[in-house]
């Protein structure tokens, strides 16, 4: 199948489509119809600002869409990946209670059940079927909420995508939800070649059964809409006939499926029209908002979201993906895309992209894009600032523009490297991560002041890292002058930062003697080298520097003398930081195991279950282990004494195929070149049933 010429900039609009919808209607997720007219009245734009709500938020059809399609890249980048896999990749990259899924209570959460079910050993499909949890609990609306990815990965092929998507599906879901699940996606991987909406919903019913519930629904919300010009009276009925109170459970999937095929009926060319009715329309918003947002942008383009109010501007590209990987969790609608494009690619049999501007993390290739960079202080922090995207030689760069710039005055763009303050706002859905950049590394940035430029400016580099009382404070690099016509670049190895983690990375810009009017071209942001970093509790009572790693075990206390103690309950535990950039590198920590079956420390950390563990076994033995889903192989062991309340220094490293240990004076090494070796990922520290501490863990180059 030959990919649409446009088609990374079609996923990049699928992707902004989905994140728009979600943080449109999440404010209001629940309300009713009634109760959204009430006190809201339709909705037109963002609401978040009217119920005291951060805009950009943690929330699972987010995080879900944009995690499990990464069982592709886990486990073959095939057009048979298997809903099993999928399952596997739940595993690894969910944290029980914490990360991507409604936490509500086995019967309760569909997603939930299917997580113990997967934990338990039952796997998918079986975890998710009606013989295993039930009709009411399999027909919910999850697996609907999570497909839009199989269907970007899968552009002009429906049943591809409804393929993946019914594996993808039946993880946690059956029935009536798959079909669902299925329609969608079919309907959004058709969408890349058709603007008739008739004619995708004729798709999408072809891959489902014709005798089904959702096609049933189908057929009447067309006929409603055939009878009835006002979409009201088309709600009305879809309430009448397929309410909320017609099926059991939290959030079925009949309901908002219906006002969702409504709403593409009565806006079929009108992203912000189909938004307005999906949103007022009320039950599910942000789910069904989102799926809408999806199919109306890889149907309109950028051009069709650009065409009613800035949706893109509050946004600017952000988006969080809570998961086990922390480093994937602080992200953006660009890398998002270019991500999902290259799966496509591979499944299409075609090469991955060439890695714009040699790889930088901030490229701003994409038409619009700004990769989270905003005024410091919020979007419209700065009347005489602006931040958007501007063409720049055969690509794109991030335009700072500054107007009256005097002494004083700063023109500030920053970008979100780690979580966010406001994180501490949001509720229901927690964030695990772990910051993007750290000290050690390199920042180089190349930014252009343009000939027609008034005044010059100093620019430099800056970081925002937190204190200990959580608050953000400026950490500046060096001062570069930019006269008109200058093309410069600024580079800054990051300093030591006492253990705290950098939550933005930007670019300032104040006036050079007198008043100043312009732009500054920010060509490329980037990164590259070792962390140099010594984690560690700094002083003050914050928290942000424990939460910068990933915890995956029972407790994580900071109760204790030592800056990490942790405690596994049952099974394995890991608390993990860093990210998939990390490739060679060393780490140096004095462990304490106080109970355990074995304890140690983690190298490459690509989830909860994908590592290698360096481990101290109660059975006396010392043992460099690949962990890989629920398979381990030992590939190297050295008798060890195993002892509690001691002490114990751990060097270890990763180069290449090569990984090596002194622990407690015993070396160790072991190469891997298997298929299943890990080139890239974080540390961590890892217990089975017991307690491990340490005070202090530096990384450094190898």
């Amino acid at each position: 199948m030959t990919l649409p010429n446009d088609y990374l900039e079609r996923v990049y609009a699928g992707v902004l489509g989905k994140l728009i919808g979600v943080y449109l209607g999440r404010p209001f997720e629940g309300w009713t119809y009634q109760r959204i007219m009430q006190e809201l009245g339709p909705i037109e734009y963002y609401v978040h600002d009217r119920l005291d709500q951060p805009l950009v938020v943690t929330d699972d059809d987010v995080a879900g869409t944009f995690t499990f399609v990464r069982a592709l890249e886990d486990y073959g980048v095939s057009p048979d990946l298997k809903a099993e896999d999928i399952g596997k990749a739940w595993l690894n990259y969910i944290v029980e209670e914490r990360s991507i899924l409604w936490w509500g209570g086995v019967g309760n959460s569909t997603e939930h059940t299917a997580w113990i079910n997967l934990k338990k050993g039952i796997p998918a499909p079986a975890s998710g079927s009606m013989e295993v949890n039930g009709q009411p609990v399999a027909e919910q609306i999850g697996a609907q909420i999570f497909i839009d990815g199989w269907a970007l990965v899968a552009p002009n092929q429906p049943k591809l995508a409804a393929r993946l998507a019914e594996q993808a599906g039946k993880v946690s879901h059956d029935g009536e939800s798959v079909y669902a699940a299925m329609l969608w996606a079919a309907m959004e991987a058709e969408a890349f070649r058709s603007r008739d909406i008739d004619h995708l919903l004729d798709v999408g019913l072809s891959v489902i059964p014709a005798n089904s519930l959702i096609a049933r629904l189908i057929a009447d919300v067309r006929r409603w809409h055939r009878e009835n010009a006002d979409w009201r009276v088309a709600r009305q009925l879809i309430q009448d006939h397929y309410g909320y109170d017609k099926y059991p459970g939290n959030c079925h999937v009949v309901p908002n499926h219906a006002l969702m095929i409504m709403s593409v009926l009565y806006a079929p060319d009108d992203f912000q029209k189909a938004q307005m009715i999906v949103n007022t329309s009320g039950w599910d918003t942000d789910c069904n908002a989102g799926n809408v947002g999806c199919l109306m942008g890889i149907m309109l383009g950028l051009d069709g979201i650009e065409a009613g109010p800035d949706w893109r501007g509050p946004i600017a590209d952000r988006l969080l993906i809570s998961s086990a990987d922390g480093g994937n969790s602080i992200n953006d609608a660009v890398r998002v895309s270019y991500y999902l494009a290259n799966l496509g690619r591979l499944l299409a049999g075609e090469a991955k992209l060439d890695k714009p501007k040699d790889g930088a993390q901030f490229h701003f290739s994409l038409p619009g894009s700004q990769q989270g960079f905003r005024p410091q202080g919020g979007f419209t922090a700065n009347a005489y600032l602006r931040v958007g995207n501007e063409e720049f030689g055969p690509s794109r760069a991030l335009a700072i523009g500054y107007e009256a710039l005097g002494p004083g005055q700063e023109a500030a763009a920053i970008s979100p490297t780690f979580s966010p303050p406001e994180l501490l706002n949001m509720r229901t859905y927690d964030l695990m991560a772990t910051p993007l950049v750290y000290p050690g590394q390199m920042v180089t940035a190349r930014v252009v002041a343009p000939a027609a430029n008034k005044g010059a400016v100093e620019a430099r580099l800056r970081l925002r890292v937190y204190d200990g009382a959580d608050k953000l404070r400026d950490v500046d690099g060096e001062v570069v002058t930019l006269a008109p016509g200058a093309d410069t670049v600024l580079s800054w190895k990051l300093p030591e930062l006492d253990g705290q983690p950098i939550a933005e990375i930007g670019v300032v810009l104040t006036a050079s003697g007198q008043r100043a009017d312009g732009k500054v071209l920010v060509d490329y942001l980037r990164w590259d080298g070792a962390p140099e970093v010594t984690l560690k509790r700094p002083a003050g009572d914050g928290d942000f520097w424990r939460m910068a790693w990933v915890n995956g075990v029972s407790f994580f206390s900071k109760r204790f003398p030592p800056s990490f103690r942790i405690s596994q309950s049952l099974g394995d535990g890991i608390v993990s930081h860093g990210t998939r950039e990390w490739t060679d590198y060393a780490l140096d920590a004095d462990i304490m195991i106080h109970l355990a079956v074995h304890g140690g420390v983690a190298l490459r950390v690509q989830g909860l279950r994908r590592y290698y563990d360096l481990r101290i076994t109660k059975a006396g033995e010392l043992q460099i282990v690949r962990v890989r889903d629920d398979k381990e192989v030992v590939l190297a062991s050295k008798p060890f004494e195993f002892a509690l309340e001691k002490a114990i220094p751990v060097r270890a490293k990763v180069v290449g195929s090569t990984i090596a240990a002194t622990v407690g004076g015993v070396a160790i090494e072991a190469t891997d070149d298997s298929a299943e070796a890990f080139r890239d990922g974080g540390i961590g520290l890892t217990v089975r049933e017991g307690a491990l501490s340490t005070d202090v863990v530096k990384i450094s180059a190898a």
